[in-house]
């Protein structure tokens, strides 16, 4: 019982440092990543929300603000260095590029645009130093398992046509057909959000949901251990 207070307390200070000026924004979007959900909010209240992937322990999805700018259709997937190092011996061969649609452009390797892609059929940008965003994904498999942390830091999205259709609503330039067919276009393209989006990065691990239900979540990256170990 005495860790269940410590855990609300622990969440409740977070909640002090989150940012107040979403409420005026009209649309607002929200992950919690010990819930593996994505929430989005109109004018401060509840809209829908949606199941996602976050980052394994060791790539840690980091908490941030920003604000969602770009919608990137049919994107390429330029590997990071760490990727190709540890994970592609640092010098795939011609057959291995060949056979995973990649291919080396000045030097860096990145991935074309098509169902294969490590980032799916669209990414969506809110500028960050740490880059990270919420992209689309082949491996469908991981939204089906209670503990949804597998991604590299970057926020997978299960559901990403409803995102990009909620986020461009434009029903004459941006209709659910006009979506999937950029979504399957395999070339790259860039769609600007005419008003960005405040996106919120949170991690609660204790909240009360909007029935008035307190909940609890596992503690994946041992942030409330850090911080009970200091304050208790």
């Amino acid at each position: 019982m005495e860790e269940r207070i410590q855990q609300v307390l622990i969440n409740m200070e977070r909640m002090r440092w989150l940012p107040g000026n979403t409420k005026d924004s009209g649309r607002s979007i929200m992950v919690n990543i010990p819930e593996f959900k994505l929430h989005v909010y109109e004018y401060g209240q509840p809209a829908w929300d949606m199941d996602v992937v976050v980052g394994k322990e060791g790539n840690n999805t980091t908490v941030f603000t920003g604000r969602l700018s770009n919608i990137v259709f049919s994107p390429y997937w330029n590997v990071p260095t760490s990727i190709v190092k540890n994970e592609m011996n640092g010098a795939p061969s011609a057959a291995y590029l060949a056979r995973n649609h990649m291919e080396v452009i000045k030097g860096r390797v990145r991935q074309k645009p098509g169902p294969w892609n490590s980032l799916g059929l669209v990414k969506f940008l809110f500028p960050n130093s740490y880059n990270i965003y919420f992209h689309d994904s082949p491996a469908k498999s991981l939204f089906n398992r209670d503990k949804r942390s597998y991604s590299h830091g970057c926020i997978r999205l299960k559901d990403p046509a409803k995102l990009a259709e909620y986020i461009l609503n434009d029903t004459v330039r941006y209709s659910a057909k006009k979506v999937d067919s950029l979504m399957h276009t395999y070339e790259e393209k860039y769609v600007r959000v005419k008003k960005p989006i405040p996106v919120l990065i949170t991690y609660f691990t204790s909240w009360v949901n909007d029935s008035s239900v307190l909940n609890f979540r596992e503690d994946i990256y041992g942030h409330d251990a850090i911080i009970a170990k200091k304050c208790f």
